[in-house]
């Protein structure tokens, strides 16, 4: 189980709408969601949580490229809305690394010709290269720092992060419409 959840910071406040990310596949994706969330180009975070093992949020200011964080990159390695938030960029990746090796068949094994090892490889983690992936957190742990809550305190939230967040923000009671 997971939720997800947008607050859109107004001029009135904090705004909150939950949200399915069935049809998000990109952090593009993500980030146009967040976007039409405030037609005013104000500061929009959605909060990702997903049962107790791992949260996200990712901070979207008017046209500015997103700002991630997330708690456990290995964790939401194992999590197709992880995956959406676990950038190459984010991880320290070169985008173009694995595309040229994946096109080598250096095994020597015949095309359509399954490798014994490549179901050991494979360690039930959603991403590509989920073993490069880092246990604990990855991304800007600054992102809500400006908004009352420090890099200490978000790197200690751990099994109701969302909640957390948002009582921080002063937004809980608006975070609890939605949940």
């Amino acid at each position: 189980m997971y939720f997800a959840a947008l607050l859109a910071r107004t001029e009135d406040g904090w705004e909150a709408s939950d949200t399915e990310l069935d049809d998000v596949e990109t952090l593009s994706d993500l980030a146009d969601l967040a976007r039409e969330a405030s037609p005013d180009e104000d500061t929009v975070l959605v909060l990702i949580e997903q049962e107790d093992a791992w949260f996200g949020v990712v901070r979207v200011d008017g046209e500015e490229d997103p700002r991630i964080y997330v708690s456990d990159a290995a964790a939401a390695a194992r999590s197709s809305y992880g995956e959406i938030l676990l950038t190459d960029e984010l991880l320290g990746r070169d985008p173009d690394d694995g595309d040229v090796l994946d096109a080598l068949d250096l095994d020597g094994t015949e095309d359509g010709e399954a490798d014994e090892d490549d179901d050991d490889a494979e360690d039930g983690a959603g991403i590509a290269g989920a073993a490069d992936v880092p246990h604990g957190p990855v991304g800007d742990a600054l992102i809500l720092d400006d908004l009352g809550v420090s890099e200490k305190e978000l790197r200690l939230m751990s099994t109701d992060a969302v909640t957390e967040i948002a009582e921080s923000l002063g937004a809980s009671e608006t975070l609890e419409t939605v949940r």
